[in-house]
């Protein structure tokens, strides 16, 4: 014998998620001694939205919610002179955090717990690091609100715009889903770049080695060989920020192949994990026998979000790609596989991504896709291996080509595995 009304437990999973959401944003604002509102104000506002809403469904009335909205800012403006705060303006964070609260515990009762807990949950960070936000903006340039802007530009304004049909010989040539291509390299790259800049030199090798990956490897593997010239007493660590960067690489492809072509993620991983692996063991080694890591400097990595940067890789991929195509068409995977090695060595990015293209088309099968990749990545590491030898010197070489060559050894394994 069941003691739960049924017509009961729908609505008293909106109240007690409303509830959740509440108490998750107010403990939050409790911890805080400049704030008006706690626990419990947060807890009745969510709840009070999820109420007025049901109220406002059951009665048909479409003014209700708004009602309720003009209550809580009468609340909060007599809260606020009633406790003489306005002489001492505090912000008005909380003030816009309870009106947020009180939208999402309406938007439980509409259907839509997911989307109302998960903007809860990002609500709660924003506020929780107002500090650290607030150094992120004071460390961020006019170049790097800019590199944003521009960003934004190529994903919400070009993108959209373009039209998704495939033409041109092989039907290879689509205007969005290349431009998709570009968004998405130049997203990685300026999160990398946006980190290297803000973060800085002062946290050490590691973070500028996986950042300064991100955003260009090639930037960094000649900066550091430069570095590592100038300076006998830091070779090491230019090694290892070396060692980290192109281990980067492998991971930010990877992610990018299991979003381009889901069903190739598998064998790239394990081909890539066979590198990153022997790579990543004897960074750590020489890490663990480095004395004094050092003043270490900035990669000189360019604005990756820049038009002319992303029209120029964009021209790049499509020419790749349809070089791709016509070799695999009159010389089968021999001829696509020369093309991943020649463009490999100086962007990797377009040769990838112009394989799983023509892998996505059915144009080569996904095994030649991976081959295809991993030459792309070999060549690329090849030609980072060149600008050790030439620029760093012997010394450099002697830490860092180690590393490298196991690099490239342990994928070449995981090729046969694949």
């Amino acid at each position: 014998m069941s003691f739960v009304v049924p017509e009961l437990v729908e609505p008293v999973k909106a109240f007690a998620t409303a509830l959740g959401i509440g108490l998750l944003i107010g403990m939050e604002r409790e911890r805080r001694p400049d704030s008006a509102a706690g626990l419990r104000t947060f807890s009745l506002v969510a709840m009070l939205g999820c109420l007025f809403a049901l109220l406002e469904e059951r009665s048909g009335s479409t003014w209700l919610l708004a009602v309720g909205l003009l209550v809580i800012a009468a609340a909060m403006i007599a809260s606020n002179f009633s406790a003489q705060q306005e002489e001492q303006y505090r912000g008005f964070t909380t003030e816009a955090a309870i009106v947020v609260t009180y939208g999402l515990g309406a938007a439980v009762w509409f259907g839509y717990t997911t989307l109302a807990v998960m903007l809860a949950i990002a609500t709660t960070v924003l506020l929780y690091f107002k500090a650290e936000l607030k150094q992120f903006s004071e460390r961020t340039t006019a170049k790097d609100i800019n590199s944003i802007l521009q960003f934004a530009v190529l994903s919400l304004v070009i993108l959209p715009i373009l039209p998704s049909e495939d033409f041109g010989p092989y039907n290879a040539i689509n205007p969005r889903q290349i431009w998709y291509m570009v968004v998405l390299i130049s997203g990685l790259a300026l999160a990398g770049y946006l980190a290297l800049r803000i973060i800085g030199a002062r946290h050490g090798a590691a973070v500028l080695g996986i950042f300064g990956g991100l955003a260009s490897s090639t930037a960094t593997t000649m900066m550091f060989s430069r570095h590592a010239r100038d300076h006998a007493d830091l070779v090491r660590m230019s090694a290892i920020v070396i060692l980290i960067a192109n281990i980067m690489v492998m991971i930010r492809i990877a992610i990018v192949s299991s979003i381009v072509a889901p069903a190739l993620a598998m064998p790239v991983v394990i081909v890539f994990a066979c590198g990153i692996v022997p790579g990543v063991a004897l960074t750590l080694y020489s890490w663990r026998i480095l004395a004094n890591a050092g003043e270490l400097p900035m990669p000189e990595v360019k604005n990756p979000t820049e038009l002319k940067t992303a029209f120029s890789f964009a021209l790049l991929y499509a020419v790749v790609l349809l070089v791709s195509a016509w070799l695999q068409d009159k010389a089968g995977s021999s001829g696509l596989y020369i093309v991943a090695l020649v463009s490999g060595l100086t962007d990797a990015d377009a040769s990838v991504l112009s394989s799983l293209r023509l892998f996505n088309l059915e144009k080569i099968a996904g095994g030649q896709a991976v081959v295809a990749v991993t030459l792309a990545l070999m060549a690329n590491l090849v030609f980072k291996i060149g600008l050790v030898l030439s620029i760093g010197g012997g010394k450099l070489a002697r830490y860092a080509l180690p590393g490298l060559l196991a690099i490239g050894g342990g994928m070449a394994v995981g090729l046969l595995i694949v």
